[in-house]
């Protein structure tokens, strides 16, 4: 039997983001006429408005730019509480992207954060972050 086909690969543009997520992998779109990084992925620059941009494999270090806690569970799939974060990527200048952390840490703004890639990940392709 083949694996099940997932129809968010066919998104043209958020497919590529979840199949390297699924892979381990962090990407963003990134403008090939001005240079800007590109999240949400779209096919297009919103700082240039041009339509010529690739897909660019980040480091998967960013700096935690904002964070909320959930406390009251809303779906048996995610106990609270748990924490959903917005980092600020590294190497791309401008893109922010979005996770969560089991529990309720404790966080500071600007404290360093990494990818992480946990089971759940590699089969919804939902890229995860941690505390460093």
């Amino acid at each position: 039997m083949s694996d099940p086909v997932n129809p968010v690969d066919f998104d043209r543009d958020t497919g590529a983001f979840f199949k390297a997520a699924r892979e381990g992998k962090l990407v963003y779109r990134k403008c090939l006429d001005c240079g800007a990084g590109i999240h949400l992925p779209t096919t297009f620059c919103g700082v240039c408005g041009g339509h010529n941009t690739g897909w660019r494999t980040a480091a998967g270090t960013g700096t935690l730019f904002s964070w909320t806690t959930v406390m009251h569970q809303v779906h048996p799939a995610y106990p609270a509480p748990y924490t959903i974060v917005v980092v600020a990527l590294d190497d791309a200048p401008g893109v922010r992207m979005i996770g969560s952390l089991p529990g309720q840490p404790t966080l500071r703004a600007g404290q360093p954060m990494a990818v992480e890639f946990d089971p759940a990940s590699q089969v919804r392709g939902l890229p995860q972050w941690r505390a460093l």
